[in-house]
């Protein structure tokens, strides 16, 4: 029987394939070749986190699935990502402040996860889990640089910022979210639930918000909600079709 928290990975390590999906785009886009580089580790980092969290969990769950039947032979359907990692790229400020959020979460959603998982034996996952604390500690970092660097720099990279953050808004919410793997998994005693760790997150971000004269977060009129069901929104086919396209149309290759 495999573990409780199955699921609940499972749309952990969505979360990263995707969002280093949207960062590789970044790369000859960013403002500066160093970012160039800097955004693309950060997505080998999510990258190289999907594939562990796939390996376990094709091994724990009895269906023997490799990472690439994770990444590229599931639909849509079958993707369990928060809405705010499938967003196009957009201005540069949008993808500081999704960075920071989403980095800002990991840090604290995967600590928990490290912990939980060592004390119930699960090393495996725990030792997966430690590396992407580290990870994201560096993620958040480098977001929060940038947020200060553009908040806090030029009247048109400041009114930029606060662009972004009116268009990240509506994502926000369902970070915090708490999902029937969620409960399933933390009543297994692995993992943390998603609304318990808004308070600290939101409360880390507004103040990084506030060092760089920015406005706090707004409350959007709408919320996105579903990605946890395998709803997502219309740009999420279309990538996931660019992203799948090669092992589609060479089904049994390897390289």
């Amino acid at each position: 029987m495999s573990p409780p928290c199955v699921p609940a990975v499972l749309a952990l390590a969505d979360d990263a394939l995707i969002y280093a999906q949207r960062l590789g785009e970044w790369i000859s886009r960013a403002p500066q070749i160093e970012e160039d580089m800097a955004l693309a580790n950060v997505g080998l980092d999510l990258l190289g986190r999907a594939r562990s969290l796939y390996t376990w969990l094709g091994a724990v769950d009895g269906s023997g699935r490799s990472e690439d039947d994770f990444a590229y032979w599931r639909d849509e359907r079958e993707f369990r990502h928060l809405w705010l990692v499938e967003r196009p790229g957009g201005d540069f400020a949008d993808e500081m402040v999704r960075l920071l959020l989403m980095a800002s979460l990991d840090v604290e959603r995967y600590a928990a996860l490290a912990s939980t998982a060592s004390v119930a034996g699960i090393d495996e996952l725990a030792g997966i889990a430690g590396k992407a604390v580290n990870e994201s500690t560096y993620h958040r970092d480098h977001a929060r640089l940038w947020v200060l660097r553009l908040g806090d720099g030029t009247e048109e990279s400041r009114t930029r910022m606060n662009a972004a953050l009116e268009r990240v808004a509506p994502y926000v919410d369902e970070l915090f979210t708490d999902s029937w793997a969620d409960r399933a998994a933390v009543a297994a005693g692995i993992g943390v639930l998603p609304s318990s760790l808004r308070s600290s997150v939101l409360g880390y971000v507004g103040s990084v918000l506030a060092e760089a004269t920015l406005d706090p977060l707004p409350e959007p009129a709408w919320h996105a909600r579903g990605g946890r069901e395998g709803l997502h929104s219309e740009v999420c086919g279309f990538m996931l079709a660019e992203m799948q396209h090669l092992a589609r149309s060479h089904p049994g290759a390897t390289w």
